[in-house]
């Protein structure tokens, strides 16, 4: 793998797990501001390329959203420094802060900036921007924020999430919708509790990475891949079973967390709130379960343009990962009761 056999890369790798710690371990905005810097001036080497325009657009278009969020978090922390007493300006604050942290991370309704730079990138890379980069803003969201404001953010990206990735054919947009959708489930658990949204994220972050791991290994980039290439049985089972499990569906591993917060939901009386969650994740198992149930029937006699040969271990490993998903769920709930 090209990231491993490049010191460069792992350098700036390095940085940008330390520049996470440095922001979340801070004491005072002015730190945490330094420390998104760094976290921004990392990422940028690891998603440019030479050799890839469309991976050096996406670093420029990243870089130019970054920097307004941090120019416009900065000026915020400034202006909190001069009004210190005062405590009017408390909602503004909170909610310049937060839609400064919600444009970092990609979220709805700033979210135009993320599909089209996912498209740039390669899988790793989307899996970082898909999960590591979320740490930082949502820390920093929680630690100070507006109760209304951020339901109404909750809101727009469960729907946002679920209708935007609807009429995609490209599979890295399809992970930035779904991306999004499950950022409103983290926003609602970071309110609850810190424990919570270290639960959700963990295994969002570990769905995310068999998704990404899968389509790096099969070499895929679009929908129709799944049909015109000459993928074994085995290997279509296995991704049904991974996008159903990040879809949420009982009894795969995904709906777990989901289950938890619902079962929140429902005790604190937001029924609304989660009608909203259940209808939006049906959307988005529909068209997980529409593309997988046309990879599974749709089988060509004819001769294919690609002949997909995969190593055992490969197989061994998404057969695993399928195991888990499917597993993960059973054994949690003997565990919880």
């Amino acid at each position: 793998m090209y990231f491993l056999n490049n010191s460069n890369k792992m350098f700036f790798t390095f940085i940008l797990f330390f520049s996470t710690l440095i922001t979340i371990s801070s004491n005072s905005w002015f730190g945490c501001w330094i420390g998104l810097e760094i976290n921004l001036l990392s990422f940028i080497p690891l998603i440019s390329s030479p050799f890839n325009l469309l991976a050096s657009e996406a670093s420029l278009k990243y870089f130019l959203i970054q920097s307004i969020a941090s120019i416009n978090f900065l000026f915020v922390i400034l202006l909190k420094m001069t009004f210190f007493k005062n405590f009017l300006m408390d909602n503004f604050f909170s909610i310049m802060i937060s839609s400064s942290m919600l444009m970092k991370m990609g979220s709805a309704p700033f979210h135009f900036w993320f599909p089209n730079i996912v498209e740039g990138l390669s899988w790793f890379n989307n899996f970082i921007l898909m999960t590591w980069q979320k740490i930082t803003p949502m820390i920093l969201l929680s630690y100070y924020f507006n109760k209304n404001f951020l339901y109404m953010m909750i809101i727009f990206n469960i729907i946002i999430g679920a209708i935007g990735g609807l009429n995609q054919i490209s599979l890295r947009k399809l992970m930035a919708f779904s991306s999004i959708n499950n950022l409103g489930w983290m926003l609602f658990a970071i309110m609850i509790s810190e424990n919570l949204w270290i639960f959700y994220f963990t295994m969002y972050s570990f769905l995310i990475s068999i998704m990404c791991f899968f389509f790096f290994n099969l070499n895929m980039f679009f929908i129709n891949q799944l049909f015109i290439n000459n993928i074994s049985p085995l290997i279509k089972i296995n991704l049904l079973i991974n996008f159903l499990s990040l879809g949420g569906l009982p009894p795969f591993l995904g709906f777990f967390p989901k289950w938890i917060m619902i079962n929140f939901l429902m005790n604190n009386k937001f029924y609304l709130l989660t009608f909203l969650f259940v209808m939006m994740s049906l959307i988005i198992i529909f068209f997980y379960i529409r593309i997988t149930y046309t990879c599974l029937m749709l089988n060509y006699f004819k001769m294919k343009w690609l002949k997909i040969s995969l190593k055992n271990n490969f197989l061994w490993l998404m057969n695993f990962f399928s195991l888990i998903s499917i597993m993960g769920m059973i054994l949690s709930t003997f565990l919880f009761l």
